[in-house]
């Protein structure tokens, strides 16, 4: 995305009579501010990536099987996947965390796994970006693989972000 003009501070808002020097009637938009609000600012946010709905999931305690990302039917193209893990309660011994993100790039199942969260601590926290290629209306799905010494006793959080790039 490349920067926002300056805003046009020198020239008036409102288009003035070139005679008197007044507004005009109706207030017309004077022509520089006009062009910066409908090309730089418009441009701007046409340019903004897409931001899809995220996966939140709070107090987890358990492996979570390939479940698709909840989002409209996508088109081909590349797309960035974020992903936010916290410990929210640590186990009593060890645990360990592994998240996967899967898509499909020219009929090839593709995956990425961020490294296992092992720090056992509420302070452990992973953040993994990656820009995936994806055919057109095939899912992006996430999964965890969940290890916990005493059963169910560690638990996480964890956020799930596409956007459209």
């Amino acid at each position: 995305m490349g920067s926002v003009a300056p805003v046009p501070w020198n020239t008036p808002v409102i288009q003035l009579d070139p005679q008197t020097s007044k507004p005009l009637p109706g207030f017309t938009m004077g022509k520089d501010f006009g062009n910066w609000m409908f090309t730089s600012l418009v441009q701007q946010i046409a340019n903004a990536p897409t931001v899809y709905p995220s996966v939140t999931l709070t107090a987890q305690s358990a492996s979570i099987g390939t479940t698709p990302i909840p989002l409209p039917s996508l088109a081909t193209g590349t797309y960035r996947v974020t992903t936010y893990a916290r410990i929210t309660t640590a186990d009593a011994v060890s645990s360990s965390l592994t998240i996967t993100i899967t898509w499909t790039d020219g009929a090839i199942a593709c995956s990425l796994s961020g490294a296992a969260m092992t720090g056992n601590t509420t302070s452990t926290v992973q953040s993994n970006t990656a820009l995936v290629q994806i055919d057109a209306a095939t899912p992006i799905s996430y999964s965890v693989t969940y290890a916990s010494n005493t059963p169910a006793a560690m638990k996480y959080k964890l956020i799930v972000l596409v956007e459209a790039v």
